[in-house]
């Protein structure tokens, strides 16, 4: 990979917005529109967005990275502030136009130019002030809360309770609230205090998700849908465990690394209770995530 366009996918954190495009499928998949064009426009809007938020995250911390991590593209000079923002603000427009435009065929249309102003603030919330402080892993899991939300918000969710929706963006909003309280320190030695509670968090996001069929009718989810999670959970907490007795910088890295790509797997598998076995589908996203991840880091 050329060296500025690695420096831009490390900025970006590019292996990262395939987590943003499952949420999409996941939400799709919920609210019955998976086979419609406006998943489109939501897969571009969510995307850009999460992307906007790595930009303006770096461009945020820029300071404090020049002192701490000045490898990281901005104080590296390797991206000039001034190229850092016009792109952060560029991938603003462009997610808020795209969400627009997919809202826009859902039963929310007449809210659709405001609606994502929402996450669009959140975002901004958390990587101007929220972020360094107590909050800022529930900041955080509120931006993928909303987003999931709005996405759901484009289908008719084929007659399922409201409580759905919320029950499905709970999710994924816990699950990254733990991830983001185990990655606080993960540049540095970071505390079994702090480790065990966050990844205590994601656990009941596990937990959530084995509720969520109550929300369809009896006997309309997969029978298989716990034995999926469970292997997940074994699967995400190896590393989590082994970052929990040794919470050095690498095993920290590598297990908050491992739950965020690992989102995807998680929406694949909350996708069969809707979808059943197609959801899983959604794996295959984790192909060219892996693939960048080899180039350029996740955390």
């Amino acid at each position: 990979m050329a060296p500025r366009i690695l420096a831009y996918a490390q900025l970006l954190r590019l292996p990262n917005v395939f987590t943003a495009f499952a949420d999409v499928l996941l939400a799709a998949c919920a609210a019955g529109y998976i086979a419609r064009f406006p998943v489109l426009w939501m897969l571009l809007g969510s995307g850009s967005l999460y992307l906007a938020g790595m930009v303006w995250n770096d461009i945020c911390d820029h300071r404090e990275d020049a002192k701490t991590r000045p490898f990281r593209p901005i104080p590296s000079g390797r991206v000039p502030l001034r190229n850092a923002v016009l792109l952060g603000i560029v991938l603003l427009v462009v997610g808020w136009f795209a969400m627009a435009m997919g809202l826009a065929h859902g039963p929310w249309a007449q809210y659709a130019p405001i609606l994502p102003g929402v996450l669009v603030a959140a975002i901004l919330l958390y990587d101007a002030w929220l972020k360094h402080t107590l909050i800022g892993p529930v900041a955080m899991g509120a931006c993928r809360f909303i987003n999931i939300l709005l996405c759901y918000a484009v289908g008719s969710g084929h007659g399922h309770p409201p409580e759905l929706a919320w029950h499905l963006a709970g999710i994924v909003g816990v699950y990254i609230v733990g991830i983001t309280w185990f990655a606080r320190t993960e540049e540095g030695t970071s505390q079994q205090a702090q480790l065990l509670p966050a990844a205590s968090v994601m656990a009941i996001a596990l937990g959530l998700a084995v509720a969520l069929p109550t929300h369809l009718p009896p006997d309309s989810a997969p029978a298989y849908l716990v034995v999926l999670l469970a292997a997940y959970a074994f699967l995400i907490g190896r590393p989590l465990v082994l970052a929990i007795r040794t919470p050095i910088s690498k095993n920290v890295q590598n297990a908050v690394k491992s739950c965020i790509l690992g989102l995807i797997l998680f929406d694949a598998i909350l996708a069969t209770v809707f979808v059943g076995w197609p959801g899983l589908s959604i794996v295959f996203l984790l192909l060219p995530a892996r693939r960048l991840g080899k180039w350029v880091y996740s955390t």
